[in-house]
């Protein structure tokens, strides 16, 4: 898997394919296993199987949103009785605040009858009366109609859809199917691994005292763990000696034991002892048994289709025969098992991240053979270069039998296979094989979990069902020299993608499902745009950089060419946007329009840039895009003539608030 987009060498073996080929064959046999019901507490991790829709409205009662009194709004300040404390369950009912009464209500509490605002205690002083008189408020401000109360359904309308099927539940998923009633779920369930170790060599790892010639079984313990780790239901089978009866019956027992996945670690290499390939071809279809990487060329991976009695189709099983060193065989599992068991769970994307480090220091490539470099990458506030960025580290020698080579580490490097030194400050692409949550966030940091909009130095793009739940798709598209030969990180792409995430119910439920970057050439750009907007369908495309006056910046000569509409207010609100920051802003060439039913919007190199032109354009994206989408019932919204418009309602106080708030400094144009 070539890092920066380079083209692999060809092996001279004819059976030994490329990993990039090797993980889509994997994804096309696996098959997405049939949803079971299962209890809520059991549900968290797995991918929704069915549409949740709320029974009822949330709230289901007009609710106060402070600690304070409900008030009859025209009243006005004064000194009030306290006809009722209503905090929570029945508290307030039966009970009606009428003009010159007010009520006490805790946060959540709900809202007495003839009540129609909430004034939080801070605006209140209590009056100490005696028992005759119970209890009096004094209302120090004025409120209005509707101020601190929740109305019914103000969260969630009644019959409104909570969850789409295909979305991954979370802790928060988790909660709002409580909040819907539901505590028996439809999920797709995770696979359950089988793992065999074979060799003559393998003893336990609890022996005690090795005799010559044996070593204590690491694979089986890791690949169980690892397994684990993804959710997985185990089944260790132990360990079988190079004996292929013994082997075959090891085997046989395992497929038929109603298991999704098997895999086995040694036996898969060219020795006259390895039985584990040739018998995976006896029981079904071997697709591939080499691939051109390293760690882990001796790979080998099948579809099985058990014999079942009275001829019923048996369930089909994956197994993978990974190598036997143990560096090999665990990052065979990152690369090929991890997606194959995402995949069969209903991961709408089940690639792993990827994001861009830069070398801490230089690295000797593989002539031949691309490389899965184990390494430790770090978010730091100077990468190298003078900004913050990720760094990659390397865990040291890398032969694939050196375990510790995988010690600590949370990212396989994906170096070319190409005879040469990679120097340290190079920005390559790293796959994430472990959680990030303990390191820094920052704004310009891909989410690893994106369902994922992963990010690289080559197209990471998800199929249409990643979109499941989202009204928008959106592709975003890097242009740039330096980022595509990995000269240089991206960093406007990053910030893109976490803008429009922050951003996804303004764009009325917008989502990350392309992400590429080309370089400053306009049939590659042409190409990308025209697939995206022809075959994919996306609905809204942002490119990002070439936009300038040098040579090289091409990008809006390459949309002029794929466009068929032009739309021109779109870059006008942009212009005027980052002309607010800096003078260059009208260097800038844009482009924007449409093709078909996609929008393409040429926007700034800049990182600040894209943010700035992102939030300027968003009052009207959502309402553009259904437009696009043909969308009868979406009018332009009704035009406020001046006289009637409240201040904030005239272009020129917009554009003072917008402009008196603070800026980050810095270039909006594309350079």
């Amino acid at each position: 898997m070539a890092a920066n987009g380079g083209i692999l060498q060809v092996s001279s073996s004819s059976t030994m394919i490329a990993a990039e080929e090797a993980l889509q064959i994997v994804l096309r046999v696996a098959q997405r296993l049939p949803p079971v019901s299962v209890p809520l507490h059991e549900a968290l991790g797995k991918v929704l199987a069915e549409e949740i829709t709320a029974p009822d409205p949330l709230p289901p009662y007009p609710a106060s949103i402070k600690d304070g009194y409900a008030v009859v709004a025209s009243d006005g300040p004064g000194e009030y009785p306290i006809i009722i404390e209503s905090r929570a369950g029945n508290d307030g009912v039966g009970v009606t605040v009428t003009p010159g009464t007010v009520a006490y209500v805790t946060t959540g509490g709900p809202i007495p009858e003839g009540a129609d605002a909430v004034v939080q205690v801070e605006d209140t002083e209590i009056i100490k009366g005696d028992s005759t008189e119970g209890k009096r408020v004094r209302i120090l401000v004025q409120t209005s109609q509707g101020v601190d109360i929740r109305p019914v359904g103000c969260d969630i309308n009644k019959d409104a859809v909570v969850l789409k099927s295909g979305e991954r539940l979370g802790a928060a998923e988790i909660g709002l199917l409580a909040t819907a009633g539901v505590m028996i779920v439809k999920v797709y369930p995770s696979p359950t691994i089988a793992v065999l170790s074979t060799g003559d060599e393998l003893v336990e790892p609890t022996t005690a005292n090795l005799s010559r010639g044996q070593i204590r079984d690491s694979n089986r313990s890791m690949l169980l763990a690892a397994a684990a780790q993804q959710q997985c239901k185990v089944v260790d089978l132990g360990i079988a000696r190079d004996d292929e009866e013994i082997i075959e019956r090891v085997l046989d027992g395992a497929f038929s034991a109603g298991i999704d996945i098997l895999l086995t670690s040694g036996g898969v290499s060219m020795g006259d002892r390895d039985f584990v390939k040739p018998l995976l071809q006896k029981r079904g279809k071997v697709y591939f048994d080499k691939v051109r990487m390293k760690p882990g060329k001796p790979l080998t991976f099948a579809e099985i289709v058990p014999e079942s009695p009275n001829n019923v189709t048996a369930k089909k099983i994956l197994a993978f025969g990974l190598p036997g060193n143990p560096v090999s065989c665990i990052v065979g599992f990152q690369v090929f098992v991890v997606p194959a068991i995402r995949h069969l769970a209903g991961w709408a994307n089940p690639h792993l991240p990827r994001v861009h480090a830069r070398l801490k220091q230089s690295l000797k490539t593989d002539p031949v053979r691309p490389e899965f470099h184990r390494s430790i990458i770090r978010w730091e506030a100077n990468d190298g270069s003078g900004n913050p960025g990720f760094v990659a580290e390397s865990t040291g020698h890398q032969m694939s039998s050196r375990l510790l080579s995988m010690k600590a580490a949370n990212a396989l490097l994906e170096l070319p296979g190409l005879n040469g030194v990679i120097t340290a400050g190079t920005s390559v692409t790293a796959m994430l094989i472990s959680d990030f949550s303990s390191f820094p966030a920052s704004k310009s940091l891909v989410s690893p979990d994106l369902g994922c909009a992963t990010w690289g130095s080559v197209s990471q793009e998800v199929s249409a069902g990643d979109s499941q739940g989202s009204e928008f798709r959106v592709a975003i598209l890097t242009v740039s020299d330096t980022v595509a030969s990995g000269a240089g990180p991206d960093r406007s792409g990053p910030r893109a993608v976490s803008v429009v995430n922050s951003s996804s119910e303004r764009l009325g439920g917008a989502k990350i499902v392309a992400t590429a970057v080309v370089p400053d050439e306009v049939p590659k750009i042409k190409d990308v745009l025209q697939r995206w907007s022809d075959v994919d369908q996306v609905d809204l495309i942002l490119t990002l950089g070439g936009t300038g006056f040098t040579p090289r910046d091409v990008t809006p000569e390459a949309t002029k060419d794929v466009i068929e509409k032009e739309t021109p207010g779109l870059l006008y609100v942009m212009m005027q946007e980052s002309l607010k920051v800096t003078p260059f802003a009208m260097l800038s060439r844009s482009a924007a329009g449409i093709r078909g039913s996609t929008l393409i919007i040429n926007m700034p190199g800049n990182p600040n840039a894209v943010a700035e032109c992102m939030e300027a354009l968003l009052p009207a994206l959502k309402h553009a895009l259904k437009q696009i989408k043909g969308d009868k019932r979406e009018k332009h919204p009704r035009h406020v003539p001046h006289a009637q418009a409240t201040p904030t309602d005239t272009w020129e106080n917009s554009y003072q608030l917008a402009s008196s708030g603070s800026k980050e400094p810095g270039c909006s144009c594309s350079h």
